[in-house]
């Protein structure tokens, strides 16, 4: 067989990928668009939070933290303004190295509290545990350094309520996000988890841990993961809640059903995608089981994060996302196409594999193609020039489709100027940070594939959407 005929059937066999993935993608988007009008024309008056105040269930907080004495005191102070009727927040210090627990004793005179509670969920030692003068819902557990997976565990440990929220601690909840991701759990007893919407905090600001302003980031890797996050839930995990095959609940903000957390084990301290991980266990255990369950997304929740700004952040965090998808799907891999396994089993895992999981190398492996065709003489210069035109175009799409529905939604982003910054970053993502990301994607998977250690390395916070004296730590 001749190079050129090898070429030839590679290219049939990428071009039928590219097929697949846009049909896939496509498909979610549509499933997206017309379940979210159908959320919001349920929800039309906003009457939930009224209707619900009083009946809803006592929830958890758990903040799992680990040097973060920049972004700490907001963030709890943030969680103080929910407009919930009964909850209690519990930090968990991680062995934090950089005065995280000194910054809340300041902020929450904080004073030690010895208490009894269980211990289901095996933890590092807890060094001690306080508990708020001033606040009386408000508790900390200083632990050793045991990853966040372990933090979660002790905060769970340590909680008291039927349900719990975790987030993380450089993240700030709208005032109403509680009372809009319980609403699943009112609503239908079979509900075990929810996540809400994560939206990008750089460029916004916050006082008093209170979200005053929103706006964009001045930063154009924070400004290029704005449309990403917006793609990630509007279009992403809003496809898959109506078929109760949602595979990811971000660990910045996601509900749990205690009772159904402790009966998988908990959050597993071996993997470095805890927040994944948990709920592939959740639909896995159920699933082959029989039990009856829904695992949903509602996009109103919001929970605003700071997202990287400097390149070896983002890098090192979408590898390590990359290696927690992977160690994910190969741990659970007897859900795909089980029979018992349903949706989850026969169209979200093996999407989740071959889009997601090996999709980065799938993109790479097709430009390098196109790149050996062009050089080969193989492909046209026309022919290369159309087919990098559809796989650009096909993203831009995606990500118009997004900004589409928070424009039929929500509407943050009310000034004009900022509006057509975000069309023009939908365009411009595609034309290299996208394939940026897909290589980095491809290292996740590479070091995930060749055993590497896992490491989370560290990621430099700004700080910049608070207020300068939240940051200088103190009022």
């Amino acid at each position: 067989m001749t190079p050129e005929a090898v070429y030839s059937i590679l290219q049939s066999l990428f071009l039928f990928y590219m097929i697949s993935v846009t049909g896939g993608y496509l498909a979610l988007t549509v499933i997206s668009l017309v379940s979210l009008r159908q959320y919001f024309e349920e929800r039309r008056g906003d009457a939930f939070p009224r209707t619900f105040t009083g009946y809803e269930p006592q929830i958890s907080i758990i903040v799992p933290a680990y040097n973060e004495a920049a972004t700490i005191a907001s963030s709890i102070r943030s969680l103080l303004e929910l407009k919930y009727s009964e909850y209690e927040i519990i930090v968990v210090s991680d062995g934090s190295t950089d005065g995280t627990i000194d910054v809340l004793r300041r902020e929450f005179k904080l004073k030690p509290f010895p208490e009894a509670y269980g211990h289901e969920l095996p933890t590092q030692p807890v060094r001690a545990t306080y508990h708020s003068e001033i606040y009386a819902n408000v508790r900390v557990i200083d632990k050793e350094n045991g990853g966040k997976a372990d933090s979660l565990n002790a905060g769970i440990n340590l909680s008291v309520y039927p349900l719990f929220c975790c987030i993380d601690a450089d993240s700030i909840l709208a005032q109403d996000s509680l009372y809009r991701v319980v609403q699943p759990f009112l609503l239908d007893h079979r509900t075990i988890a929810c996540g809400g919407t994560v939206r990008v905090a750089n460029g916004c600001s916050v006082e008093n841990g209170l979200l005053s302003a929103v706006g964009l980031p001045s930063n154009v890797l924070a400004l290029l993961q704005t449309v990403e996050y917006l793609r990630a839930f509007l279009s992403g995990r809003q496809g898959w809640s109506p078929l109760n095959a949602m595979l990811i609940i971000s660990g910045a903000f996601g509900v749990f059903r205690k009772e159904a957390v402790l009966k998988v084990g908990g959050y597993r301290i071996a993997t470095i995608g805890e927040d994944m991980e948990l709920v592939v266990r959740l639909h896995h255990y159920h699933r082959l089981k029989d039990l009856p369950y829904r695992i949903t997304y509602v996009p109103d929740p919001v929970c605003w994060t700071e997202v990287p700004e400097d390149i070896r952040s983002l890098r090192n965090q979408r590898i390590r996302w990359q290696r927690g998808l992977c160690e994910s799907l190969a741990g659970h891999f007897e859900l795909c196409c089980h029979p018992k396994s349903g949706t989850v089993g026969w169209l979200a895992f093996p999407f989740m594999v071959l889009f997601e999981g090996f999709g980065a190398a799938g993109e790479i492996l097709g430009y390098g193609l196109l790149l050996i065709g062009l050089v080969a003489g193989w492909v046209s210069v026309q022919g290369w020039i159309v087919c990098m035109s559809v796989a650009i175009g096909f993203g831009i799409t995606l990500s118009l489709s997004a900004l589409l529905m928070e424009e039929m939604t929500f509407h943050l982003y009310r000034r004009p100027s900022d509006l057509m910054k975000l069309v023009l970053i939908s365009v411009l993502e595609n034309c290299g940070y996208r394939q940026l990301n897909s290589y980095w994607k491809l290292i996740g998977l590479v070091r995930w594939m060749r055993g590497t250690k896992a490491e989370w390395g560290n990621m430099i916070r700004s700080a910049s959407w608070q207020s300068p004296h939240i940051r200088a730590g103190g009022r």
